[in-house]
């Protein structure tokens, strides 16, 4: 068996408690130049439960796991792979509009 790591541990919990299935969770870190890398993976039925409305369940781990990731010195970032089968159609970048542009300039100059 692979050597858990406590980043790696740490989501397994947390994602176990949210999900449905929890046997279909798996999870695999990558370490790289950039930092860690965790990967994961789960049942169809459950994404809605682990990313959460707008996206506020999945910020929030994330938020969680970049502070364990200070902790240990490293990196730490979350990848939630899209299930197998999926009837999501593909997501297509926003393109921010030209008022967004000049605010977001106006506001880096305020100090």
């Amino acid at each position: 068996m692979a050597e858990k790591y406590q980043d790696q541990e740490f989501l397994g919990q947390i994602i176990k408690a949210l999900v449905s299935h929890p046997e279909d969770v798996k999870i695999v870190r990558n370490v790289d130049e950039m930092g860690v890398l965790l990967s994961l993976k789960l049942n169809a039925e459950d994404m809605g439960q682990v990313i959460g409305r707008q996206g506020s369940t999945a910020r929030a781990i994330r938020s969680l796991l970049r502070i364990v990731g200070l902790r240990n010195n490293a990196r730490v970032n979350l990848k939630i792979e899209e299930p197998e089968g999926s009837t999501r159609p593909p997501r297509t970048p926003r393109v921010p509009t030209t008022e967004e542009k000049v605010e977001d300039i106006t506001d880096d100059l305020k100090l």
